[in-house]
C-alpha cells in the first residue's frame, strides 16, 4: 500500500516554496494560527475553500486531497475488518 499523505504536507511544502510562514497565511484565510499548525502537522483536516480560494485553486483539489487521505486512513486502520463485516449487495 502507498504511503499515506496528510494535505498538510502538501500545503507545508508550498509555503517554503512560496517563503511563507504558517502566521502569514493563517492571517491571509482569517484563521487562527493554531488551525494552520494543526493542518501542517496532520493533526486537522484542511480548508478547502480558503486555501482554493488564496492559492487560486478550486477549493476540489484540496478537497479531493483530503478525502483520499480520509480513505486510505480508513482503508488502513479498518479496511480487514471492514471487509470481513461488510459484504456487497446482491441487489443491482
Amino acid at each position: 500500500m502507498p504511503p499515506i499523505a496528510h494535505p498538510g504536507r502538501l500545503l507545508k511544502r508550498e509555503l517554503a516554496a512560496r517563503d511563507l510562514l504558517a502566521n502569514r497565511l493563517a492571517l491571509a484565510l482569517g484563521v487562527p494560527s493554531g488551525r494552520i499548525t494543526d493542518i501542517l502537522n496532520a493533526r486537522r483536516s484542511i480548508s478547502a475553500v480558503r486555501l482554493g480560494r488564496y492559492f487560486s485553486q478550486a477549493p476540489q483539489f484540496w478537497l479531493d486531497l483530503q478525502a483520499q487521505y480520509d480513505i486510505a486512513v480508513v482503508e488502513r486502520d479498518k479496511g480487514v475488518d471492514i471487509n470481513k463485516r461488510v459484504h456487497p449487495s446482491k441487489v443491482a
